[in-house]
């Protein structure tokens, strides 16, 4: 049988604030896995445009299965490509999901840094309690608790 992929290796979120974001994530239990610098040749052959020098803040879970690439373009600056809190319906990527132990903790740790809820905690049959966050960015993640 044909494998056209391994694995999932990382999702790039582009920010404005890295350090706001990073935070954000080590309150949310991921590790920082490393930071460096790209710019020159190569990193504008990779990423398709001229002059980029951006900072990375690689991001992993505990498992170290799964990766979150936090990403400040110096040059050429970032744009926004839609409004700013985009619905849930908007075109597009809109939002990571992560397993969590006590979601009530993890939302109320996420809260002192700016996060808020996008609706409410909410549970799905006697299986999950899910929520969805907005964080620092926009960036929505959703919270689910396994239930025992």
């Amino acid at each position: 049988m044909y494998m056209a992929i391994v694995r999932m290796d990382n999702i790039l979120i582009v920010v404005e604030n890295l350090k706001a974001a990073k935070a954000f994530f080590i309150e949310l239990g991921m590790e920082l896995e490393g930071e460096t610098t790209v710019e020159g040749p190569w990193a504008d052959s990779v990423v398709g445009l001229d002059g980029v020098r951006a900072d990375i803040t690689m991001m992993r879970t505990p498992d170290g299965h799964s990766k979150v690439e936090l990403t400040k373009f110096h040059t050429p600056p970032a744009i926004r490509a839609g409004p700013e809190n985009a619905p849930a319906n908007a075109l597009g990527i809109r939002r990571i999901m992560f397993t969590v132990d006590d979601v009530d903790d993890v939302v109320a740790r996420l809260r002192k840094h700016g996060a808020e809820l996008v609706g409410e905690i909410a549970q799905y049959e006697d299986s999950y309690r899910l929520c969805f966050v907005r964080g620092p960015e926009g960036i929505i993640i959703g919270l689910a608790q396994q239930l025992k």
